[in-house]
């Protein structure tokens, strides 16, 4: 790769134009590529990979790791210095060094203190190429120390005055984390008249009397050790004053009008001002030079504090604060300039050459100041490293020219300024080696059409190869017109086409040899939607569905998930996926959302979504019964060591009386904000007597319960501190298991905090071999939940046992537990395998057991794979799909079973246990015989005449043998299903058609048919057909029509085939119009119509469906009249006046009389009248006045003077239909059902006998009739 050079300054020295035109010249350097098999034989100087960061600071509880990790070929040694001079560790009994690394471990916690290792630590990886050396690490113990005692005198004041309470905490290493809290470790409450400023003090603006107490402490936190110390308490009293007096506001920090601030680039910056007035001020920022950045500015401290994150040089200039309250303003300014600790610009890079080859290392650095850089060579000084012709150095490039293999070493760069300084390692590697290429051979890449393709070719060697691409086994090299080649090797086809499948060469080429390398390249057709799901909008309790149909390259297998607003659907059974489409049952409201169907394959993926909306109804209303309030005014009582007494004051029960009240704790110390269940209380108790465990920082809270649920919970209670104890109980669930054969690792699950009872949890893990003499080894380890033993023998029974220990002491003796080491693969397969074949489907398979020391683990079982021959097309597959069956335990034989009939196999035994399988036996072969076939695959009958039946089938799909022939029976089936004499037929087995003549005519034959082999019959398979019938002229006859004022019932008879659809078609009689058509739901012999209108007469009739179709004779009916009511007025008849003037002149008094009947009876002559004749059949109706006519029999089906074919009765049997009118009365209130028959009744309604329900008990009064049939 060609060096880039930095862009041009405005003027360049004379000195340095030399040098840019040489490197502007130079061969480009070689990346060596990390690959294990090439850095096996390659040499390499070292490399430093992991290193102790530069401030090290250490627990001074636990041993002291100080880390070194370097990689070269050979592997490099390590040695150390601290404090600049050599660190012998082989005369310091506590210092170890890893093995294969560089990294100390020095053990403190058995004897000896961190502070004696305190110092300045480099370490050096150094082998035959060179020396790479580590930064300066500096080790320093954490330090956390108590407060000084001083004797704090109580603070009174005014309120209204300012006041700041100092904290001055003991310096600590890393610096305590400050924090005020009173006596019940409640945090103090802050504001924008109260907060803590940057150093720890509380500042006041202005004091009231409720602030008043006697326990303002202040904590300092050090987390590195976890301990936490306390000041002694201040006492502050406030003294209410009479009147106080406002005044504008003063700074308390920082003094003055202005002051200077210096941070470091890559820092947070933190300027604070804490003003005092009253009122209280408001503090505002402003950047005087400039803007504050938008991204990086963040106010803390009710905006007393400014903080600009990654601050660089541009942050620095002039901020001001304001504070402002309603008598004044004033102003602070603060300076900040940002220096910069040294910072890679160019760090340097490796270089590897070949001889004579040319090179530079370069390393560029900045910071504020500049900083210097300076070479060491193997880390030494390079102005006195041993001299090397080849190299020239130029501040910060060195040059190498006509390098040689002594010219290989590493170079260290070192670039400071008084912040801090930057330690790079490059090192100069010269070889001379030929090319390889490290891509695999004949990978095999897939690629969806018209996307790129990258063909990868890895390569090395030095001097630096050319790579050229080739296509096919002959053919000129691949030109950048169509193609890009890229700088590392890898050939880039833009567009992939189908004409792009094939086998491309990569060569490398360089003077020292060549090497090639063959893949090859497939296109694949792109995955496909080609059916979306489409947007819904449903109701609630409905279903819907989408679907989302995939197209894909044949020799992928598609993957199709479903996605709910980017999410997995929910688990829930109402949501089903089918094969091409996602299924949504009782749909919900929180169903709404976007649904994605994502079609993966493993080169490409597409999806399509669609919009679910969901229609809710109305909410309903809010129930007037509700869950208790919750409870309030709790009281912590009776505090003990390891119990407390808890009160409380119910809330509102809201109807429904509490049943229980649940109690749950808070631990703020170990999990903050997480609340566990701690007892419950009958609803008529309201305080509980609670058992607490050590070291817990307790608050609790309450829950009312009652028949309709659970209330909110109340309010947390004021904390409580229980003492530290020893742990009660040690580690569950102790395993030891080895990983690899030559370890054993031992897990646990460790002690929550809530169970360690104490700070400073850690574990003590023991384990001996079982069946040893040793004694325990032990060891203590942190708060972890593994260790791992190593050199261990493989599968060996070791005891273990794991104690929990805190700063107060040990938890009890734990339990020993039994564990094993590593396993390793078993060494011995199976002898003495044979096979004994028990039927064409089973066989028995026994050998001989493997000898327990060659399992080396635990023994699962016994693995059989067994296969059978592929035919000669099928062994071309690239696998052979092999079946596997596993018999646990020790078992020395197996059946096997599902075999395929008549068919070869193959089989071998493995042994297997925990680490996997052991080798194979050898193979055995045996033979399947012939079984019962399977049922032909299909059977159907073509071509049915009146006497003749063709039958076609396809053989068995497994004919598990020879076929050798197959049998027909077959029997005539009656209309009652009652089976004739049965047939049985023999037909050769290579017929697949079969033709049965002479059968009877219009008749149903069911028939059985099966094949077979040698060794038996198959499955049958059966059917059943017809012969066909005379010809038989279908009709329609019987038609009646039911009308009513708006609808009329049709009904009819019917001759002729089965399964005949039919409509009915009807129109105004008289009319021009064309006829208006109504399909019949199924076969039915009867529909209504609807829709119609009032006296009006209307021509129907009935037709069939088909090629076949026919209709009926037409008929006409009429409506009834539309008319509000027709009674009979008395007073209009011409005999009841004759009658009432002969009564006139008789006798006046008759005439009175008779007035006054009129007057009090109005109709009672006509009420005789019917009485002496209750048959209204017996008072028709005469045509000429609208009223009734003469009715027809119900039998005869005679029609109507006015063509109406309704039964004299006026109701349709049932025997007619179903579906007729039933029913008269006063007023109509017909309906139609679901098939579109009439139903329904006029009112007047008759109760209908429980028997025979079909007649009516009585006939309605002819007059009731008239008024309301219109």
């Amino acid at each position: 790769m060609q060096l880039e050079i930095m862009p041009k300054k405005k003027r360049l020295s004379a000195g340095r134009v030399p040098l840019i035109l040489f490197l502007c010249q130079m061969i480009s350097a070689l990346d060596v590529p990390l690959d294990s098999k090439l850095l096996e034989d390659l040499v390499q100087p070292p490399t430093i990979t992991q290193q102790s960061p530069k401030d090290y600071i250490v627990d001074p509880r636990e041993n002291i790791v100080i880390q070194c990790e370097a990689q070269g070929k050979p592997p490099p040694s390590f040695s150390w210095t601290q404090n600049g001079t050599h660190f012998d560790i082989d005369k310091d009994p506590l210092v170890t060094m890893k093995a294969g690394s560089g990294t100390l471990i020095i053990n403190i916690m058995s004897e000896g203190k961190a502070e004696t290792y305190e110092g300045v630590y480099q370490c050096t990886a150094r082998n035959e190429r060179g020396a790479a050396i580590s930064n300066n690490i500096v080790v320093r113990p954490s330090r956390s120390p108590l407060w000084t005692k001083e004797k704090l005198e109580p603070i009174t004041l005014r309120s209204g005055q300012s006041l700041v309470l100092p904290c001055r905490p003991p310096i600590g290493l890393p610096p305590a984390i400050i924090f005020w809290m009173d006596n019940s470790f409640q945090r103090l409450p802050q504001s924008e008249r109260v907060s803590q400023g940057l150093n720890g003090d509380l500042y006041f603006s202005n004091v009231l009397p409720e602030d008043s107490r006697e326990d303002y402490i202040c904590y300092a936190r050090f987390n590195h050790t976890q301990t936490i110390q306390q000041k002694q308490p201040i006492s502050v009293k406030v003294i209410l004053a009479k009147s106080s007096r406002e005044r504008p506001p003063t700074f308390l920090t920082p003094q003055g009008n202005a002051s200077n601030k210096e941070e470091l680039r890559g820092n947070v910056l933190s300027l604070e001002c804490i003003a005092e007035g009253l009122p209280t001020p408001i503090i505002y920022w402003i950047k005087e030079d400039g803007t504050l950045p938008i991204n990086r500015t963040f106010y803390r401290n009710f905006q007393k504090t400014l903080q600009i994150t990654q601050v660089s040089e541009a942050d620095s200039g002039k901020y001001q604060c304001i504070a402002k309250n309603a008598l004044g303003v004033i102003h602070h300014t603060i300076s900040v300039t940002v220096k910069a600790a040294p910072y890679w610009i160019m760090a340097p890079q490796n270089l590897v050459l070949s001889p004579g080859e040319d090179g530079a290392l370069i390393c560029r650095a900045n910071g504020n100041p500049k900083p210097r850089i300076s070479w060491l060579s193997n880390g030494v000084p390079i102005e006195i490293a041993p001299d090397d012709p080849s190299r020239k150095i130029n501040g910060d490039t060195i040059i190498f020219s006509s390098v040689q293999e002594r010219s290989s070493a590493v170079y260290q760069c070192n670039a400071s300024n008084e912040y801090g300084y930057l330690l790079g390692n490059a090192f100069v590697n010269v070889l001379a080696e030929p090319p390889r290429i490290l891509t695999s051979e004949n990978t095999l890449y897939q690629v969806i059409a018209n996307r790129p393709a990258l063909l990868d070719c890895a390569f090395f060697g030095s001097p630096l190869p050319t790579i050229e691409w080739f296509k096919g086994t002959k053919g000129s090299a691949l030109r950048e017109d169509t193609y890009v080649l890229h700088e590392n090797g890898t050939l880039e086809i833009p567009v992939a086409q189908k004409d792009s499948t094939g086998t491309y060469t990569c060569v490398a080429r360089n003077k020292l040899g060549m090497a090639k390398n063959e893949v090859h390249l497939e296109i694949k057709d792109p995955t496909r939607i080609i059916k979306q799901p489409e947007y819904a909008v449903v109701q609630r309790g409905s279903t819907v569905s989408f679907e989302c149909k995939v197209k894909h390259d044949h020799t992928l297998i598609p993957t199709v998930i479903w996605l709910k607003d980017n999410g997995e659907l929910p688990s829930d059974g109402r949501f089903t996926v089918d094969k091409d489409q996602l299924v949504v049952a009782d749909v919900s409201d929180n169903d709404g959302g976007t649904y994605t169907c994502l079609a993966n394959t493993t080169l490409d993926n597409v999806s399509a979504s669609a919009v679910l909306s969901v229609v809710a109804p109305t909410p309903t209303p809010a129930p007037i019964y509700d869950v208790p309030n919750p409870p309030f005014d709790l009281e912590l009582t009776d505090q003990l060591d390891k119990s407390v007494q808890l009160s409380w004051t119910p809330g509102d029960d809201n109807n429904s009386p509490i049943t229980k009240f649940i109690i749950e704790y808070e631990d703020a110390m170990h999990e903050a904000g997480l609340w566990h269940h701690q007892t419950e209380v009958p609803g008529t108790q309201t305080t509980a007597q609670l058992k607490l465990s050590p070291y817990v920082n307790y608050s609790f809270r309450v829950m009312a319960e009652n028949s309709l649920g659970r209330s909110l919970p109340s309010e947390a209670s004021e904390q409580y501190l229980t003492k530290a104890a020893e742990p009660d109980k040690n580690p569950m669930t102790v395993e030891g298991l080895g990983s690899e054969p030559d370890n054993l690792v031992i897990t646990w699950q460790p002690l929550n905090g809530f169970e360690s009872n104490g700070p400073g949890l850690q574990y003590k893990v023991s384990w001996r071999q079982k069946d040893g003499d040793d004694e325990w080894t032990s060891v203590v380890v942190a708060n972890v939940s593994k260790y791992i033993v190593s050199g261990t023998p493989t599968f060996v029974p070791y005891l273990i046992k794991v104690q929990a220990l805190n700063d107060v002491g040990f938890a009890p003796e734990p339990a020993v537990i039994m564990g094993h080491s590593g396993e390793d693969l078993p060494m011995v397969a199976p002898g003495n395998v044979h096979v004994t074949v028990v039927n064409s489907t089973l066989a028995e398979v026994h050998w001989d057991p493997v000898p327990l020391k060659s399992v080396r683990g635990h023994l699962q079982g016994y693995r059989i794979y067994y296969w059978t021959d592929q035919n000669s097309s099928k062994r071309n597959r690239r696998h052979i799909e092999k079946k596997i069956l596993t018999f646990q335990g020790s078992k020395t034989h197996g059946m096997l079973p599902g075999l395929e009939p008549f068919s070869h196999y193959t089989l071998n035994v493995r042994v297997v246990n925990g680490k996997g399988e052991g080798p194979a036996s050898p193979d055995r072969v045996f033979h399947t015989p012939e079984g019962v076939p399977s049922a032909p695959s299909s059977l159907k009958i073509v071509n049915p005449t009146l006497d003749s039946l063709t039958l076609e089938w396809d053989p068995p799909s497994h004919p598990n043998g020879i076929l050798t022939e197959y049998t027909l029976k077959y029997q005539p089936i009656n209309s009652t299903h009652e089976l004739g004499p049965l047939v049985d037929l023999k037909i050769p087995a290579n017929k697949t058609r079969w033709t049965l003549k002479n059968l009877n005519f219009s008749t149903r034959y069911k028939f059985y048919f099966y094949a077979q082999t040698s060794a038996g019959s198959g499955s049958q398979i059966t059917e059943e057909a017809v012969t066909t019938v005379d010809e038989v002229n279908p009709r329609i006859s019987k038609l009646t029509v039911a009308a009513a004022e708006t609808c009329a019932n049709i009904s009819w008879e019917y001759e002729g085939p089965e399964h005949v659809n039919f409509y009915v078609e009807y129109g105004v009689a008289g009319s021009k119009e064309e006829w208006r058509k109504e399909i019949v739901n199924g076969s039915r012999s009867f529909f209504g119509l609807k829709g119609l209108m009032p006296g009006t007469a209307y021509k129907v009739r009935v037709g069939a469906e088909g090629d076949s179709g026919f209709v009926s004779s037409e008929d006409v009916f009429e409506t009834g009249p539309a008319m509000a009511s027709r009674q009979v007025d008395i007073a209009t008849q011409g005999w009841f006046i004759g009658l009432m003037c002969a009564v006139a002149l008789l006798i006046l008094i008759l005439l009175i009389v008779c007035f006054i009947r009129r007057n009090k009876g109005g109709k009672y002559p006509v009420k005789e009248k019917e009485d002496a004749h209750p048959d209204p059949e017996i008072q028709p109706m005469k045509e000429d006045d609208g009223t009734f006519g003469e009715y027809s029999d119900a039998e005869d089906h005679k029609p109507l003077k006015k063509g109406s074919r309704t039964p004299s009765d006026r109701t349709v049997k049932k025997e007619d239909s179903d579906d007729s009118l039933v029913d008269y009365g006063e007023g109509v209130n017909g309906q139609f059902n679901e098939d579109g028959s009439f139903i329904g009744q006029y009112s007047g309604k008759k109760e209908k006998e429980p028997a025979e329900g079909n007649e009516s008990s009585e006939a309605p009064s002819p007059v009731n009739a008239m008024n309301s049939f219109v």
